[in-house]
């Protein structure tokens, strides 16, 4: 057992035997472990060079007795777990080597497919679940795997201080209860934009993992799609998000709540939603199927807002918008 230490087990069990008879000559120690009194003089020599037993007396037949094991032994023990420490970091530095040699020349270590609708539901909420600092949405029309409604582990990761970057596309804001589905998330915590269209779908979950679909939106039969581990290829990924991110248009909650601008106004939950929809490009006659209203009606509230803002055309209301924090 304590081999591991420099002790033989020859040397362990006549050291045993001692601590067992307190003193004993070598003789005795001999006859006890059936040894040749020649192979025990020399462990017990050995046993003497490592602190671990002491004469009685002058005389060489002088009975012996043991020490105590725990400063020798405790200090081979030290020594052991320092070298045991200095491999296990070697090991762990040679694995992430091979690691990053085999993701150099082998994809299968870097990117992992899955194919189906719920196995990608599936891992999608796991690694929301397992989500420490920040997840990043590509959110396109009609969801493959995972509608807003149904995605109740974002909640649970803004709850515990995760942080949520989406960027919508703006197709998807007219589909029925869509805008419902943002608005909860942002007032939820989730920071959320638009733009008119998205170059894929994706999800990036603490800079670490990727999901991004392998095949189009066109494409028949199940969607596949590629979880992609830390690489160049992911930041690739997380810098495409960085830039469209730059370049989307702000989208806030309607029941936020928001400071008044320094005229004095602040529009009114329908206006604000109304103002959302306008500042991301959907078109009158969709903000009207969203509103519940006529074109007619939104044309007239956005006149309202124009002249209210002081301004004259609909760019010009865009940016009054964005200057007041009216969203």
């Amino acid at each position: 057992m304590l081999d591991v230490i420099g002790l033989s087990p020859d040397e362990e069990q006549l050291y045993r035997c001692l601590v067992r008879l307190t003193t004993a000559r070598a003789a005795e120690l001999a006859e006890r472990l059936g040894r040749s009194p020649a192979e025990v003089l020399a462990q017990l020599d050995a046993l003497r060079a490592k602190g671990l037993v002491l004469p009685t007396g002058s005389a060489p037949d002088a009975p012996l007795r043991p020490l105590a094991p725990d400063v020798p032994l405790g200090e081979a023990l030290l020594r052991r777990q320092e070298a045991l420490e200095a491999a296990r970091a070697a090991v762990t530095q040679l694995t992430e080597e091979y690691r990053a040699g085999m993701r150099r020349h082998d994809a299968e270590h870097l990117v992992e497919v899955i194919t189906g609708t719920r196995a990608l539901r599936e891992r999608l909420r796991d690694l929301q679940n397992a989500a420490r600092v920040e997840v990043l949405w590509f959110c396109r029309a009609n969801p493959l795997a995972m509608p807003g409604q149904e995605n109740v582990e974002e909640f649970d990761a803004l709850a515990r201080g995760v942080r949520y970057r989406a960027i919508y596309e703006r197709e998807m804001l007219l589909e029925p209860g869509a805008l419902e589905d943002v608005e909860q998330g942002v007032r939820a915590g989730e920071q959320a934009r638009v733009l008119d269209r998205l170059p894929v779908r994706l999800a990036v979950v603490d800079g670490r993992t990727a999901i991004c679909p392998l095949v189009s939106d066109r494409s028949s039969g199940e969607p596949t799609a590629a979880v992609i581990g830390r690489s160049q290829l992911l930041d690739a990924l997380v810098a495409l998000f960085e830039s469209h991110w730059l370049m989307a248009t702000p989208l806030g909650s309607s029941a936020a709540p928001r400071d008044r601008a320094a005229d004095g106004y602040r529009p009114d939950a329908d206006e604000a939603r109304l103002l959302s929809l306008f500042v991301a490009g959907v078109p009158d006659k969709s903000i009207a199927s969203q509103l519940g209203v006529s074109r007619r009606t939104v044309q007239r509230r956005l006149a309202d807002l124009m002249a209210i803002a002081g301004v004259d055309t609909r760019p010009g209301l865009a940016f009054q918008v964005a200057r007041r924090g009216w969203i």
